[in-house]
């Protein structure tokens, strides 16, 4: 038999090596330029999305035929397109997930600053007549609407000269996204409602502080009750909510209600250094665990309970570091809550359970157990990295890519936390007082269960068969966010 020559042995060893190598790794052929977004969404909900292995669409294999993925890609006329074809059982189990434009405007978002009119309304169906009002539930300071004398429990039944019924709802309310509106003010009685004056405001670039409004209840059945309304987790207000609970620790207070009504959630981090606030023997113990789809099981780990928080400017740039302020004699958390009450506010209902008794009152919570991280076009960072991210546009993503659970393992709220005290705000429509007021009806439920005076469930019966609608188009998509920024991957 004759022998092979060396130089031909070597080169059938490099074919086969070629040919036994000729996956999508072997040559890689550049993405046409107009599909290089949809590239990234696909590559970057591949790797990150919690539902990934039950998208059939993103399974690993998709991409391996690179002349399939390409036109693949470019079966859809844009990437967010794409990014929702993407999404599991959208508007079920998946009704948080979205695209984002322009990921500077997101990040400021996160932070409080948006193009608002700066209230938040409610409305609601008040007669048999069809006739819908909206209330104002909450007006931000120094906004066009606290600028034009706009306070909570004022009623509007009119945008822009259009009176509200049920029939035309649904396209006057979309005026709400209009960039001026007039609004019609109105005062009731007796079911009779009286125009009292017309106000037009416009939309500006609002910076809304979360820390709303501390105060102290000095004598509930012997008791000092702290108060506080926090309506988001906006970690460049960090050191504004720990100085309220300095405040707070230096009155004595024994008794806390945290009035998340408006508190759609945030900075999973400043959840869990609010939860440090609350709880008097928190020392490092786990205060939730977050857990990703198995590509990324190497990252499951838990937030603990912190001793010192950073301080963050609204670049998410740290500029400090402080102790928390921790009370000292709080064996009972009261949390004032709407549909509006989500994620991250959530999670402090979830976590703080485990350790000590948690009173919920007012209406059931949102039900999100999950949270998100954003996503940018820098592939080389497995798309976690903003300042790699390429220059040539500002679209990313914002997915859903773990689930949180607490010491116990519990993560099952998905349709919300249950009210121990079921207070429907909306019922007292033409009543509504300002927040701190004694007799404000739901922060008058959880002081009456202090002083021992508690019913199952307060409501307006004059008015007991109302509806209430949302209000979408005053919503912001990161107002029920519960995110993580990558400062949790480098700790790791």
């Amino acid at each position: 038999m004759k022998r092979i020559p060396n130089f031909i042995a070597v080169a059938l060893v490099i074919i086969t090596i070629s040919v036994s190598c000729s996956k999508k790794d072997d040559v890689v052929i550049p993405i046409p330029q107009n599909i290089e977004i949809q590239d990234f969404v696909w590559k970057g909900m591949n790797s990150w999305y919690n539902w990934q292995a039950n998208v059939p669409n993103l399974a690993d294999s998709k991409d391996d035929n690179q002349e399939s993925y390409t036109n693949y890609l470019d079966g859809f006329t844009d990437p967010e397109t794409l990014f929702e074809s993407l999404l599991f059982d959208k508007g079920n189990t998946d009704r948080f997930s979205w695209f984002v434009e322009d990921y500077i405007e997101l990040q400021k978002s996160f932070q409080g600053i948006s193009l608002s009119f700066g209230f938040r309304l409610q409305a609601v169906l008040i007669n048999d007549n069809n006739d819908i009002i909206f209330y104002v539930r909450y007006v931000a300071p120094n906004s066009p609407a606290g600028n034009a004398g706009i306070k909570r429990g004022d009623i509007i039944n009119a945008i822009d000269g259009v009176v509200l019924n049920e029939s035309n709802y649904s396209n006057t309310v979309s005026k709400l996204s209009n960039e001026t509106i007039m609004l019609s003010f109105v005062s009731e009685n007796g079911g009779v409602l009286t125009p009292i004056e017309d106000k037009t405001i416009t939309a500006v670039e609002v910076s809304d502080n979360p820390v709303y409004l501390q105060k102290i209840f000095n004598d509930i059945n012997g008791r000092k009750v702290g108060y506080l309304v926090y309506n988001g987790f906006r970690s460049s207000y960090n050191d504004e909510l720990n100085a309220v609970f300095s405040y707070f620790k230096a009155e004595g207070v024994n008794e806390l209600i945290l009035d998340l009504r408006l508190n759609g959630g945030g900075s999973v981090l400043t959840s869990a250094y609010l939860a440090s606030m609350i709880y008097n023997n928190a020392n490092t113990d786990i205060f939730a665990t977050l857990k990703f789809n198995p590509k990324h099981s190497n990252q499951n780990s838990s937030y603990n309970f912190q001793n010192t928080l950073n301080v963050y400017d609204v670049n998410g740039n740290k500029t400090a570091e402080e102790t928390i302020n921790r009370l000292n004699d709080i064996s009972k958390l009261y949390v004032l809550t709407s549909s509006s009450t989500a994620s991250a506010s959530e999670m402090i209902i979830n976590g703080l359970k485990s350790y000590i008794p948690v009173k919920v009152i007012g209406t059931t919570t949102y039900g999100k157990n999950v949270g998100s991280i954003t996503l940018y076009d820098s592939p080389a960072t497995d798309f976690l990295s903003q300042s790699s991210a390429k220059t040539t546009h500002l679209n990313a993503m914002q997915p859903i890519v773990f689930q949180i659970y607490n010491k116990n393992g519990e993560s099952d709220y998905t349709q919300g936390f249950t009210p121990d005290i079921e207070v429907k705000e909306y019922q007292f429509w033409n009543a509504i007082l300002p927040f701190g007021d004694e007799n404000e009806v739901v922060l008058k439920a959880a002081l009456d269960d202090i002083k021992g005076l508690t019913s199952k469930n307060v409501s307006s019966f004059k008015y007991n068969n109302l509806k209430k609608f949302n209000v979408l188009e005053l919503e912001n998509k990161f107002e029920k966010e519960m995110y993580i920024s990558d400062d949790f991957f480098i700790k790791k």
